[in-house]
C-alpha cells in the first residue's frame, strides 16, 4: 500500500513539475518574442528615417540644380544687358 501512495505522490510531483516548465517556457517565449518585436520596431524607424533621409537629399538636389540653373539665366540677362 506504501509503494502505491509513494508512487502516485512521485507521479503527481513529476506532471506538477512538468506543469511549471511548460509555464517557463510560455512566460519565455513571450518575453523573446517581445524583445524581437521591439527589435524590428527599432529597425523599422531606422529604415524609414533613412529613406525620408534618402529622399530628402534627392529634393535637395532638385533645388540646387533649379537654382543653379535661374542664377545661370539672370547671369545671362545681365550680360546681355551690360553688352547693350
Amino acid at each position: 500500500m506504501k509503494k502505491i501512495i509513494l508512487s502516485f505522490a512521485l507521479i503527481a510531483f513529476l506532471f506538477s513539475c512538468k506543469e511549471e516548465t511548460q509555464q517557463k517556457v510560455k512566460e519565455a517565449s513571450k518575453a523573446v518574442a517581445t524583445d524581437v518585436k521591439a527589435g524590428a520596431k527599432k529597425v523599422e524607424n531606422k529604415v524609414v528615417k533613412v529613406i525620408d533621409t534618402a529622399k530628402v537629399k534627392k529634393s535637395v538636389k532638385k533645388v540646387v540644380r533649379y537654382s543653379a540653373e535661374k542664377v545661370e539665366q539672370g547671369a545671362k540677362k545681365i550680360r546681355e544687358k551690360a553688352e547693350k
